[in-house]
């Protein structure tokens, strides 16, 4: 039987639907490839290099690849991690700080030295104190000396360069008329001389002790007063805030704040300079508190933020 005739249509290899729509979409694209083509080298390019631009330029993005993985199309330099940054890395730089912490570990160890007189401008007064302890035996000196450690972490890490007036590395002292002169001779920004008071049981909360007008002997305050009282204001406020905890309740009338003229330390400065008493080492629950190390972390970080308000203006 023959298949050949008018009315046979011979069969024709079958299209499957997949090479249709590339046919369709290959139709669609080229017209738009081609102009596309025409208008980059007519405009130059999409860096406007133009068509006189080097040979060997590239883009932003060819040139990043294979570079430092930080170094990212767009980054600016404040997204910099060691960019000057409001209260970050570089704030505090070309500052002074000198920490004082508050009695050392081997005064036990040297009474007699610690009882020797000095003069400090209005009278005379013992070189330096054991300090206090909790009822469990934690000392005012283990307690200042850790917060002194933190404190100066955070503060170095804005920047500043922080000087401490003992670190545990002599048989006793300083004397408190060496701790002023410490101070004055880096010379300092700001001095903070960090304590734990030893008020009764029940006598709760932190102050800060600023200087008063002091012009006697060797002793003049008078230039270190404003600013004193505007760097323990504010140390005041950030401590209260970073500790949770309240001023006192035994001195200040509740403000948090002293003013002292007995003190050594501060009737011979002539850099701003406060103390604080971060709590009563012998009231059970400061002393929980004080003996605690993340409490001791908080202390810190609230005293360096109000020495970084201080600083910042």
């Amino acid at each position: 039987m023959s298949y050949v005739g008018p009315d046979f249509d011979p069969p024709r290899p079958r299209r499957s639907p997949l090479r249709r729509t590339l046919t369709v979409v290959l139709a669609a694209l080229v017209p738009g490839a081609l102009l596309g083509w025409l208008a980059f080298e007519t405009l130059g390019g999409a860096d406007d290099g133009g068509p006189g631009r080097a040979a060997g330029a590239t883009s932003s993005t060819a040139g990043s690849a294979g570079g430092d993985p930080d170094d990212k199309p767009g980054a600016s330099a404040s997204q910099s991690p060691t960019a000057s940054a409001p209260g970050g890395a570089g704030a505090l730089a070309g500052k002074v700080v000198v920490i004082d912490p508050g009695h050392n570990p081997a005064n036990f160890a040297h009474t007699a030295e610690i009882n020797s007189k000095v003069d400090i401008g209005t009278h005379k007064k013992e070189c330096d104190t054991t300090g206090t302890t909790t009822n469990s035996g934690y000392t005012e000196a283990a307690f200042t000396l850790d917060v002194a450690h933190r404190l100066r972490t955070l503060l170095e890490r804005q920047g500043a360069t922080v000087k401490l007036t003992q670190d545990a590395d002599r048989p006793y002292g300083p004397c408190i008329d060496e701790r002023a002169r410490i101070g004055n001779s880096a010379p300092a920004d700001a001095v903070v001389s960090v304590h734990a008071d030893g008020a009764a049981s029940g006598q709760r909360g932190f102050h800060v002790i600023l200087p008063g007008a002091v012009h006697e002997g060797g002793a003049d305050t008078r230039a270190i007063v404003a600013p004193s009282r505007e760097l323990g204001e504010l140390i005041a406020a950030d401590f209260a805030e970073s500790t949770d905890t309240s001023p006192s309740n035994y001195v200040g009338d509740g403000t948090g704040l002293v003013t002292r003229e007995d003190l050594g330390g501060l009737n011979l400065s002539t850099v701003p300079k406060v103390f604080i008493e971060c709590g009563n080492m012998r009231d059970s629950k400061d002393a929980a508190l004080l003996t605690s190390g993340a409490w001791r972390q908080k202390a810190a970080q609230g005293i360096s933020e109000g020495i970084v308000s201080f600083l910042r203006g």
